[in-house]
């Protein structure tokens, strides 16, 4: 069904509240979580959904009709869904790190063998290049990068409440590298975080992972105020969770030729799967800014400066 594909690096730059509808516990507004690992996920359909808005409000008067059109080629019809599919597909975003407080240099990026796993899989069935391999982790042990990472070898990682002993590792180097070299954009407001990936990317047992992925997020009091009393109304308190900014995410991006109806497409050739995507990601001069190496802003809360998130495709070979 797909004949072209990318993969696409989220990171948070605030918060995020990609919210799953339904509160099982003391948070009114959990945020999407997997159902077999309870790691927070960005649904492929929410995704799909901050993009196309992404693009819609670049829509101007000028070129209103034209980029409509296109908007409707590239990603279905707005209603009447049924007539033609769009070309563009986003899978659900998957974690890759986590970040968490850490007693050496503020935070450190958190990851998992399986959260690794999970992310090299994606990579590799997409035709990029990952040569690392992921090392083991002991309980009561974690990975750091080698003679760059917070602590040295054989010692004491403190992450909030808990301490592990570290020992430093080949294998995880590569991976800092890898992440650093590909997940984020190549600009200078990015050099920091790209450098800091790469010597604080900290490898934990699964166990450790789940737990602060599960309890480390940012959770926030909300209260309605009642514009007569100038008080809380009365249940007006609720709480809300967020994705903490500084956590990558990894979601796959697909395409296929465009099936729009010659009444949609007028004059204009009919995209192949490698244009579609093309034009998502990169803009192809058609009057769209490209996702790659933008902001975009997903899920709720964007008057409060919520969801905001820059993006990177990596395709082919790194």
């Amino acid at each position: 069904m797909f004949q072209a594909q990318q993969a696409l690096f989220i990171y948070c730059v605030s918060p995020v509240h990609m919210g799953a509808g339904t509160a099982i516990g003391l948070i009114d507004n959990p945020i999407q979580r997997e159902r077999h690992t309870e790691y927070p996920m960005i649904a492929g359909s929410g995704l799909k959904g901050a993009v196309r808005h992404h693009f819609w409000s670049q829509l101007n008067d000028d070129s209103r009709k034209d980029k409509a059109n296109l908007l409707n080629r590239l990603f279905g019809p707005d209603t009447n869904a049924s007539d033609f599919a769009g070309a563009i597909s986003f899978g659900d975003a998957q974690l890759v790190a986590f970040p968490v407080r850490s007693l050496k240099r503020a935070f450190v990026y958190a990851t998992s063998p399986t959260a690794l796993a999970r992310a090299k899989r994606l990579l590799q069935t997409f035709g990029i290049t990952c040569g690392w391999s992921i090392p083991e982790v002991k309980a009561g042990f974690c990975r750091v990068v080698e003679s760059k990472g917070p602590v040295g070898n054989n010692e004491k990682l403190h992450l909030e409440a808990f301490e592990s002993i570290a020992i430093d590792s080949n294998e995880l180097t590569e991976i800092a590298k890898f992440l650093a070299d590909t997940a984020l954009p190549a600009n200078d407001a990015y050099a920091f975080f790209r450098e800091k990936l790469r010597t604080d990317l900290v490898l934990l047992p699964d166990e450790d992972f789940s737990y602060f992925v599960r309890n480390a997020t940012v959770v926030e009091s909300h209260v309605r105020i009642n514009n007569e009393t100038g008080t809380a109304d009365d249940g007006g308190l609720f709480y809300t969770e967020n994705l903490p900014p500084e956590s990558l995410l990894l979601a796959p991006v697909m395409a296929s030729v465009e099936r729009s109806s010659d009444k949609i497409r007028g004059d204009k050739a009919r995209f192949n799967a490698e244009q579609a995507l093309q034009t998502v990601l990169a803009g192809g001069g058609n009057g769209f800014e490209g996702l790659d190496g933008k902001l975009l802003q997903i899920g709720g809360d964007a008057t409060t400066g919520r969801g905001q998130v820059v993006l990177k495709a990596v395709g082919g070979k790194q």
